[in-house]
């Protein structure tokens, strides 16, 4: 343990001061999956000695903090009396040769099972659990919180430094102590007043540098384009006009981001066969940053959404509509209806109205106090599958604004393609991948790595009966 912030102390309720036992309450953990990472860190951060159990510590110790000790699961159950076993069902058994290690000990139970399990076998994972080591206290817990809730649940309340010498004098001033852990996190603690929305910073660059891009190109197109060829001066377009073409553009490409870190996590663990390895730095910081681009999108929606509602109320939009009545009048036509073009035109609202409504779920839902309230499973589902149903409608709400534009030759300015084109790019190549994994040669391999499984070391287990140690086909 680093040096405390303070002397640990407690105040008596006769005033004095009392000694604190130096050494911080030890929990332990049993797997290095993604669940177990996020409680090692939140233990870690509410200050607990925490020892994690691997079957191979050398190659997990780097995806754990560093205040954790990993070691082998033999050593990890030895002096924690809590001991939280953070693994699939199918891993139980794997576990049997530690029973008298685990002899009175308390095994906290935080797996679900997948609906296949839960049809398959009538009792629940913790009572498996207890039957296999009935000489331990097995409790059912954090079962129902996702892995992102325990990583973010810190940092949404308030942040204060006390250590328990003046536990009491801060809750007499009326405010809430947080213990912040070592002299090591003061540095972190000092630097909290001078930051600014840190978090957001590059998703913030990421999306202005979007903006320019395309707000550039569509006034090239858009504005240049007719000035420079036809003299026509159309300038009046940049604050409002341009601004809509531009919105949507952002937003839908920062939609597409959102998910495509995660195509490539799936696909670097297919090619390694393992999920031990960490994700290369660019790559893990981008997969943090998917909430503030999330958001950042749905604000570029929304704003394309004032913005249309706002293109009937220009005086252009007015002087525009009474030429077309003058032309109409002059080319001697009673009835102007272009049939396609109206399904077009419906269609293509529709599909926007409904992506920006999914959009705004999975906006609201990303919020810290929203999340918090949904188990890992709905959180989940919103998250994931119902954030590609919006990229899907998206993309669909793209291709009918498109629809054959992108073959017509008067369509290409400056020899430039159509907007739109380009920011079909990355959302195809996102959807593609997502229908590739669901492949059954993809899909299966895939939700075995993310269960444990190794390429370069599969493990047999053994049926529930037979508590013996499962057989290792090569190392681990």
């Amino acid at each position: 343990m680093d040096k405390p912030l303070i002397s640990r102390h407690l105040v008596e309720s006769d005033g004095s001061l009392a000694e604190v036992p130096s050494e911080a309450p030890k929990v332990g953990i049993l797997g290095s999956g993604d669940f177990a990472r996020s409680l090692a860190t939140r233990l870690v951060g509410s200050g607990f000695s925490v020892v994690v159990g691997s079957r191979n510590p050398k190659h997990t110790a780097g995806l754990f903090p560093s205040a954790a000790r990993v070691t082998f699961q033999e050593e990890a159950v030895g002096s924690p009396e809590i001991i939280f076993v953070a693994m699939f069902r199918d891993h139980y058994a794997t576990l049997c040769g530690l029973s008298r290690q685990l002899a009175g000990k308390i095994l906290v139970d935080v797996s679900n099972p997948t609906e296949q399990e839960h049809l398959q076998h009538l009792e629940s994972n913790a009572e498996y659990l207890a039957s296999l080591f009935p000489t331990c206290s097995v409790v059912k817990a954090f079962n129902v919180i996702s892995a992102w809730t325990l990583q973010s649940g810190p940092r949404d309340g308030n942040r204060q430094v006390a250590k328990r010498a003046v536990l009491e004098m801060v809750h007499a001033m009326g405010f809430t102590p947080v213990d912040m852990g070592s002299l090591a996190s003061a540095r972190e603690v000092e630097a909290m007043p001078l930051r600014l929305l840190p978090s957001w910073k590059v998703p913030a660059l990421l999306a202005l540098g979007l903006f320019i891009f395309f707000y550039a190109y569509n006034f090239v197109r858009d504005v240049l384009h007719p000035y420079l060829r036809e003299g026509k001066n159309q300038f009046y377009k940049l604050p409002v006009s341009v601004v809509n073409m531009t919105l949507p553009c952002v937003a839908y490409v920062l939609l597409s981001l959102v998910y495509l870190p995660g195509v490539l996590a799936a696909a670097l663990q297919l090619h390694r066969g393992t999920k031990y390895r960490r994700f290369p730095d660019w790559l893990d910081h981008w997969l943090q940053h998917r909430k503030q681009i999330g958001l950042l999108s749905f604000s570029c929606a929304a704003l394309h959404a004032l913005y249309s509602f706002c293109l009937p109320l220009r005086r252009s939009h007015r002087y525009d509509l009474v030429n077309l009545v003058l032309k109409q009048v002059s080319a001697n036509t009673s009835h102007l209806w272009v049939e396609k073009e109206v399904w077009r035109m419906e269609v293509y609202l529709s599909l926007g109205v409904l992506a920006l409504g999914t959009l705004s779920l999975l906006a609201v839902t990303s919020l810290p106090s929203i999340a918090n309230s949904l188990n890992w499973r709905e959180f989940t589902f919103v998250q994931s599958t119902l954030g590609f149903v919006c990229l899907v409608l998206s993309t669909l709400h793209t291709l009918t604004y498109g629809w054959t534009h992108a073959f017509e030759e008067s369509r290409y300015k400056f020899y430039l393609p159509p907007t739109f084109t380009l920011t079909l790019l990355v959302p195809c190549v996102v959807i593609l991948a997502k229908v590739l994994f669901l492949l059954p040669c993809f899909s299966h391999r895939l939700y075995k790595i993310r269960r444990g499984w190794e390429k370069d070391g599969a493990v047999r287990f053994t049926l529930r009966g037979d508590h013996a140690l499962a057989q290792k086909t090569s190392h681990v």
